[in-house]
């Protein structure tokens, strides 16, 4: 399909540029956590160079006249292989948060995956994207029925399918945020999921309701829980019929267990280096996942995804389709919703166009055979 790119003129082109503009919309605070990672960032810079060791292997005088970029994931099929990954608080980045991230992910006809830790609640966000396609993701908190009210909201307000992150335990050793003294869990943004479940609210006291360190303070109590496991994902997985994908998963042998447990999907994640420092890239762990899971499931992927080649590297690869994140909430910090339009929009019809010089013209002929590994 064709992809207009909308105006108006003068905004970035580039991500290099996109992440500039967004460095000078933010206070330094807000663009230090947005931009940062975990310890020396060494896997936030891994992830991106991991796509550099990879070339891409043309083939010429094919018919590409025509493209197709469409791609089938839990039996809906996108019109491209491109979801927009779940950032919580994005009212840090922009006005209209979330919703501005997910109206313009509705017009492009691609899927949104709202997070727990968002600045617009999940049926405001329902609201504003009508019947376009929408998932929720969750961070398991220590309150299974609190876990079970969202997951049930999520099913009430039209979501078709819930993403459980399980590559944080605890916070990253992020440095930019202690030296900034820069917590957004701590922060309003971050907690109205919780303020509009009533299994939450009925848990706290009516005298503090509207006393928001109180509300803070709880919601912080419950939000990180290191003793999720795999039982506790079993329990979540039958309360649902919605499908399943476990998202930070790099291990082959955790592909498979979350397999034989149930899971629908899989996202090969290290969070874009957030939270482990030094660990694999995503694209590293990406064939391995691929190999111990042979087509079972569908398998996604994120960290480090830029540009219209990294697409193609990580299809080529076996990914079913890809996540981006934080390139395009630079883009919400600079223009709200035209910003993510016109970013998200570039990286689509960038793939459309290296598929094309590479002789392809269709994602299901991306395959390993495109690429060799740089020396």
């Amino acid at each position: 399909m064709e992809y207009a790119i909308p105006r108006p003129l003068r905004l970035p082109v580039s991500p290099e540029e996109w992440q500039l503009r967004a460095r000078a919309c933010l206070a330094p605070g807000t663009y230090d956590y947005l931009a940062g990672a975990a310890g020396s960032e060494d896997a936030k810079i891994r992830d991106e160079e991991a796509f550099r060791q990879w070339r891409i292997v043309p083939r010429f005088l094919q018919d590409v006249a025509k493209r197709d970029l469409s791609v089938k994931v839990l039996g809906v099929t996108f019109p491209a292989p491109v979801l927009l990954a779940p950032i919580g608080r994005q009212a840090l980045f922009h006005p209209e948060a979330e919703a501005a991230s997910a109206r313009a992910a509705a017009s492009l006809g691609v899927p949104f995956i709202l997070g727990t830790e968002s600045s617009r609640s999940i049926e405001e966000v329902a609201a504003v994207m009508g019947d376009a396609v929408r998932w929720f993701q969750l961070y398991p908190p220590k309150s299974f029925e609190v876990a079970e009210s969202f997951i049930r909201r999520a099913e009430a307000s039209g979501y078709s399918a819930i993403v459980i992150t399980v590559d944080r335990p605890l916070e990253g050793w992020q440095e930019p945020d202690l030296r900034n003294a820069y917590f957004p869990i701590m922060f309003p943004h971050a907690v109205t999921n919780f303020i509009t479940d009533p299994v939450f609210m009925a848990g706290i006291p009516k005298r503090y309701y509207a006393d928001h360190s109180y509300i803070l303070n709880e919601v912080f109590r419950i939000f990180y829980n290191p003793a999720f496991t795999w039982r506790g994902l079993s329990r979540l997985r039958n309360i649902t019929r919605l499908p399943i994908l476990l998202k930070g998963i790099l291990h082959p042998v955790d592909a498979e267990q979350a397999l034989a447990a149930g899971a629908d999907g899989i996202v090969v994640s290290n969070h874009s280096g957030r939270q482990l420092d030094g660990t694999i890239s995503a694209l590293e762990a990406l064939p391995s996942v691929c190999e111990r899971i042979r087509g079972r499931i569908p398998v996604l992927m994120d960290s480090g995804i830029r540009r219209g080649a990294d697409v193609m590297k990580a299809l080529a690869l076996g990914a079913s389709a890809v996540l981006v994140g934080r390139l395009y909430v630079y883009a919400l910090s600079v223009a709200g919703e035209v910003g993510v339009t016109r970013v998200v929009s570039d990286l689509i019809a960038e793939l459309d166009i290296s598929m094309a010089n590479a002789g392809i013209c269709s994602v299901s002929g991306l395959n390993s055979s495109l690429l060799v590994r740089s020396t």
